[in-house]
């Protein structure tokens, strides 16, 4: 290991956390950005002319409905115009302490009124000295709410609004908190946003999404005319108890003035039915409405359904509420499902409806491992030609130290490390100590059960990597140590120890000098960069290239040979370079992680030759792919391609020694796990020397979920192995002949107390 380089790198880590604050982790979930220029903002603004949902020339999603925005916000690379802040904020004291989210009070005259039919029958007087209030709250609803929360003016969307002060849960009224506003804020823009199906919510165990995500089902059924809202959850029971235990309740408990009529049971156990339902209450309609006849009927459904595939299949849905996703065991198979329910949420290319799916993650083979699949297609930065995800869904993930009960202040914001000063709860207790804090003790307690910490960690995830940990009984490798690993490199974020980028030929000319260039969205990520005087050594010798830094490392190879396949499918192609035990750079050490498939394979191609000659490193590739192999050859860069390091030349086949590589042949395979499964035990996870310095998580996981009878899946573990041997070519034993030798040997008798010799 390299052990001086590791503790100062741990040593960034702890400085890092020692200089944090709170204010500076909230900025990474939830961050204003500059991304509307000043002058066009406010240009617009005055005509009025932000319209909501996704604005093309801005690309950003306006959520605001009243044609004015303010600041921009970044949720998980979403970008999002907030509505511009009220000229007067709502603030419960002057006092900046005393300043919070409370509900306000129902008024005790209106509370009793529990229809629109028994309104009606008050006097013209008594109906009009409570108009500006309803109308108030129906505003609210619409626009949102703005509020000092801490000396801070603090914008909650309508939904959220009617979440915190009209939605009754098993505790009474919901108690605000940061993290779900910045879900609904997610949400309204997932709303919002033409291109987008919905959200795909990954969270930490009772982080309230089925809660929310039920008072989002009511209050949009509650507006909405001719259309029906439905429920899935892992179990046909459990999307029962949701709709029992949660919808209706909260339904039954609107105010009248927000309550449609209900046709049929007041607590229904299949389906919620506004027939005849209230219209908004405005001054006119309240003088012109007073018979139960002249009101106009919603004819909107809430129900749900039991658990399939094909659940809803056929009909068509203004919201469905998908509950506990990650958690669909065979044959149940969310992946099926969806495909079937997106159909339900469009007409032709139009979406006329949204999914609000959440979800802790179960293992991957209990329904983990589609549920993580459907998260990852909902990454809202790789999208198609039509501008969707390829789930059409946006992923959303919130820490679960933003989520924790017992640790959210009065001001909804999280305690992550113990306070310097008092900090007290929602419930006025004091929090004596940090989320993060308590996090780590429980995982410290766990370190030697690794099954319940992983089971620990997809339920109180901080990272994505927690949420979809697998059960440690079914890897081939130290899984303990693969997730120390991972842990480890999660706290390394903030400190750029992995930089993504691309490389190119100087000024396009090919076979000449390779540059490297940061990028957001580059095909490389390196974590170590040669100086100068290491960069582009290609040494000429007789006529032939060679790669100047072998002594320091090689690369190894996963390619592929064909473009493209039937449905735009087919593995990635993969690069890994590794160094050895060298003088010049770091030693042992993985620098460099490349899994991706470009649209031709000569693109992949000429990526794997810039990596090498930028670096001055061989490649060992497997030959049953030879494509790649032949592409070196032919550039002239033979001599890069190493030969099989578990044969001599002599050896090599007629095929092998034109081109080098190695096949995948079952010993190779074998040779190729143990490679990965030493380099594993001594160079990953923690140990008395420090913490190991493989810092790409990407390759980590593939390692931790390798089937080495199924490798065809597992680009990275392949490359990954393959760049290991290509740095044991130099230790290769010379083969042993083996031949009779005949020794007359004295044989003796050891029973008693003498030796003697059998004759």
């Amino acid at each position: 290991m390299a052990k001086i380089r590791l503790k100062t790198v741990k040593e960034k880590i702890k400085d890092s956390k020692a200089s944090q604050s709170p204010e500076d982790e909230s900025l990474e979930l939830c961050k204003v950005i500059s991304h509307v220029n000043d002058k066009v903002r406010d240009r617009l603004n005055k005509k009025k002319a932000w319209d909501y949902g996704y604005n093309v020339e801005h690309d950003v999603i306006v959520i605001s409905k009243t044609g004015k925005i303010g600041d921009v916000v970044e949720i998980q690379n979403l970008k999002i115009a907030l509505p511009l802040q009220d000229d007067k904020v709502y603030s419960r004291s002057d006092v900046k302490a005393k300043q919070y989210w409370e509900p306000f009070e129902h008024p005790k005259e209106l509370k009793k009124i529990k229809t629109v039919f028994q309104w009606n029958e008050y006097a013209s007087t008594f109906k009009e000295s409570w108009i500006s209030y309803i109308e108030n709250e129906f505003e609210r609803r619409e626009n949102g709410f703005w509020f000092k929360n801490n000396g801070s003016s603090t914008y909650i969307t309508g939904s959220h609004y009617m979440y915190l002060q009209w939605t009754k849960i098993d505790v009474g009224l919901p108690e605000f908190r940061e993290s779900n506003r910045i879900f609904f804020i997610f949400w309204e823009a997932c709303k919002a946003d033409n291109r987008c199906y919905g959200m795909c919510y990954l969270k930490n165990r009772r982080s309230g999404f089925s809660f929310m995500s039920s008072a989002e089902s009511v209050n949009q059924a509650t507006i909405t005319s001719d259309a029906r809202f439905g429920i899935l959850s892992k179990s046909g029971a459990d999307a029962k108890k949701m709709f029992t235990d949660k919808v209706v309740p909260i339904s039954t408990n609107y105010p009248f003035f927000f309550k449609p009529i209900q046709d049929g049971m007041d607590r229904p156990k299949t389906e919620l039915a506004y027939r005849i339902p209230a219209s908004k209450l405005t001054r006119r309609s309240i003088a012109e409405t007073d018979k139960e006849e002249e009101l106009t009927g919603l004819d909107t459904t809430i129900d749900w359904k039991n658990t399939g595939d094909n659940s809803y299949d056929g009909e068509k849905l203004r919201l469905l509420v998908h509950d506990e996703s990650g958690k669909w065991e065979r044959p149940d198979n969310i992946l099926n499902s969806w495909r079937v329910t997106k159909t339900t949420l469009r007409l032709g290319r139009r979406i006329i409806g949204k999914c609000l799916m959440g979800s802790t993650s179960n293992s991957q083979d209990k329904g983990g491992g589609n549920f993580k699949r459907l998260y990852r297609d909902s990454d809202v930065t790789q999208r198609n030609a039509n501008g969707q995800t390829k789930s059409g869904m946006y992923s959303l993930f919130i820490p679960m130290e933003w989520n924790f009960e017992g640790f959210i202040d009065q001001y909804g914001q999280p305690v992550f490390r113990k306070p310097d000063k008092q900090a007290l709860d929602h419930y006025g207790d004091v929090i004596e100590g940090g989320v993060i804090d308590y996090w780590e003790n429980e995982v410290d307690s766990l370190r030697n059960d690794s099954d319940a910490l992983n089971e620990f960690y997809r339920q109180f995830p901080r990272t994505e990597g927690h949420a979809f940990r697998d059960e440690a009984k079914n890897s081939l490798f130290n899984l303990t140590r693969i997730y120390e690993q991972i842990d480890f490199n999660d706290n390394l974020q903030r400190q750029r120890v992995v930089q993504r980028g691309g490389f190119s030929w100087k000024n396009g000319v090919k076979d000449t000098e390779v540059i490297w260039t940061p990028e957001k969205h580059g095909r490389f990520y390196v974590s170590w960069i040669p100086p100068l005087e290491l960069r582009n050594r290609v040494i000429n010798r007789n006529g032939f290239k060679y790669p100047g830094n072998d002594h320091i490392g090689a690369f190894g190879c996963d390619s592929y040979d064909i473009s493209g396949t039937v449905g735009g499918g087919g593995s990635n192609g993969a690069l890994h370079g590794y160094t050895r035990i060298n003088l010049d750079g770091p030693s042992s050490m993985f620098f460099l992680e490349y899994v991706y498939r470009p649209q031709t394979a000569e693109l992949f191609y000429e990526d794997v030759l810039m990596a090498m000659v930028f670096y001055g490193m061989p490649v060992l590739a497997e030959n049953n792919k030879p494509r790649l192999l032949y592409h070196l050859k032919n550039r002239g860069y033979r001599k890069w391609s190493i030969n099989r390091p578990d044969k001599h030349r002599n050896d090599l086949s007629k095929a092998e020694r034109e081109l080098g590589g190695i096949p995948s042949s079952p010993a190779v395979i074998s040779i190729h796990a143990e490679a990965i499964e030493s380099y594993i035990e001594n160079n990953v996870g923690f140990s008395d020397e420090g913490t190991g310095n493989m810092y790409f998580n990407r390759t980590l996981l593939d390692w931790a979920n390798y089937d080495i009878g199924n490798r065809t899946k597992f680009d990275a573990t392949v490359s990954s192995g393959l760049a290991i041997m290509a740095n044991q070519k130099y230790v290769i034993k010379a083969k042993r002949k083996d031949t009779e030798i005949n020794v007359n040997f004295a044989r003796y008798n050891n029973t008693g107390t003498v030796s003697s010799i059998i004759k």
